[in-house]
């Protein structure tokens, strides 16, 4: 969220961040149309209420015909200004909602992730002597997904991982881990249930509502612990920058506007694991820059200890999110499509969420501000299974494990159960 303030001095700075971000731009006068009458109503209700004290002082000392004069007076108020002024509190909050931060200005304007430019790879794209088989033959053909009994269980998308492929997922996690944690990370098992308002805080509703399950007693499961993680310093004043916490949770999205896209196969299920890694710091532009490429540096070393190869793209307006000022994605290489998919995503928001959940700190000067906020996917499962077993698959069928996973488990080939 923005500061009022800043939106009524810079409105046509706003209108462009919208289109930019393909949002209608008319909300914004819609916005400060509301807001005039807001702050008019605030001001009649503010003098209604002065008034009310003052006749409340004044009867006091009044005798009981200035009393009767005094009562008669204040009923000709008008009270109902105070039922409109929290009608139009609501719909001012809501419009608030709406209005999108302002992509760093190094963003390119684009309509979609075609639009996002490739700024580096890294690892050489594997060539192999042999008809290559794309994750879905060799999680079968392995005996290390049930996309059949999945589907019984849980519906479209769903999936069971079996036999090796549990034990990989937490070889992966265990590496992620002991990386960030020595980087001085707090590592965090953070809830997926979480409170409606943790959603409105972190930006992802109500924008993104169609995308989250919503439970019961206004609870919904988040999509990334950087929900509840955000969400832990809410109304705080905090001290000591930067607070960088890795949180683990399992994940869960409807993928409302996926379907018809990646329907077989892990890429894209409705619930899933991930560790991911939330910043945050003062409120400093040149601090949350370089605090966004450090996180992302972290990334990109644990898909470099898993030998993928991988491109890094910096997103285009049209695929930031309503809050996002920057965002960068990593995409791991996936033989069998012949292109790069995302795995991770990395973003900064200055004080677009921390606004939103009241963190704020002091600074030396004793002013108070709200502080910045980042995050990055530091891994996520079992998306990131697809590239190993694809890019690691041998001729006879099994695939290697990369060399950084050997220590977190008791076997450095996944083989035919045959074998």
């Amino acid at each position: 969220m923005l500061d009022i303030k800043f939106i009524r001095e810079n409105s046509e700075l706003i209108k462009s961040a919208c289109i930019k971000k393909q949002i209608d731009p008319k909300i914004v006068d819609k916005l400060l149309k509301v807001d005039k009458k807001r702050s008019e109503l605030i001001a009649n209700v503010e003098n209604i209420r002065r008034l009310k004290n003052k006749a409340n002082q004044e009867i006091k000392k009044a005798n009981l015909k200035e009393k009767q004069e005094i009562i008669e007076k204040m009923k000709k108020l008008d009270s109902s200004q105070e039922k409109e002024l929290q009608e139009i509190e609501k719909e001012y909050q809501s419009l608030m909602f709406l209005i999108p931060n302002i992509p760093h200005e190094s963003v390119k304007v684009g309509s979609s992730d075609l639009d996002n430019v490739e700024i580096k790879t890294w690892g050489n794209i594997p060539k192999f002597n042999f008809p290559i088989k794309d994750h879905i033959e060799l999680a079968e053909n392995l005996d290390l997904v049930d996309f059949k009994r999945g589907a019984k269980v849980s519906g479209f998308r769903g999936y069971f991982l079996k036999n090796e492929a549990t034990s990989l997922s937490f070889a992966i996690w265990n590496l992620a881990l002991e990386k960030i944690i020595k980087k001085g990370f707090i590592p965090i098992i953070a809830p997926s249930l979480v409170k409606e308002s943790a959603l409105i805080g972190t930006g992802y509703l109500p924008q993104q509502k169609e995308d989250v399950y919503e439970t019961s007693h206004n609870m919904y499961l988040a999509g990334t612990s950087e929900v509840a993680l955000m969400n832990y310093h809410a109304g705080e004043i905090i001290k000591g920058f930067p607070k960088k916490y890795v949180g683990f949770s399992p994940c869960f999205r409807t993928e409302v506007g996926s379907y018809g896209k990646d329907v077989k196969g892990i890429l894209r299920v409705h619930e899933f694991f991930k560790l991911e890694q939330v910043v945050l710091c003062e409120n400093n532009k040149k601090t949350t820059e370089k605090l966004h490429e450090e996180i992302t540096r972290n990334a990109e070393e644990v898909l470099e200890a898993l030998e993928l190869p991988y491109r890094k793209v910096l997103n285009c307006t049209g695929d930031l999110g309503l809050g996002q000022v920057k965002k960068y994605d990593l995409e791991a290489w996936v033989p069998s499509q012949n292109k790069y998919r995302e795995t991770h995503s990395s973003s900064y928001f200055y004080d677009f969420q921390t606004r939103r959940l009241n963190i704020r700190y002091k600074t030396k000067q004793g002013k108070t501000k709200y502080a910045h906020s980042l995050n990055n996917t530091l891994i996520a499962t079992p998306r990131i299974l697809i590239s190993i077993l694809e890019n690691h698959q041998q001729k006879n069928g099994s695939v290697e494990i990369p060399k950084a996973l050997h220590k977190y488990l008791n076997f450095t080939t996944i083989k035919p159960k045959n074998e």
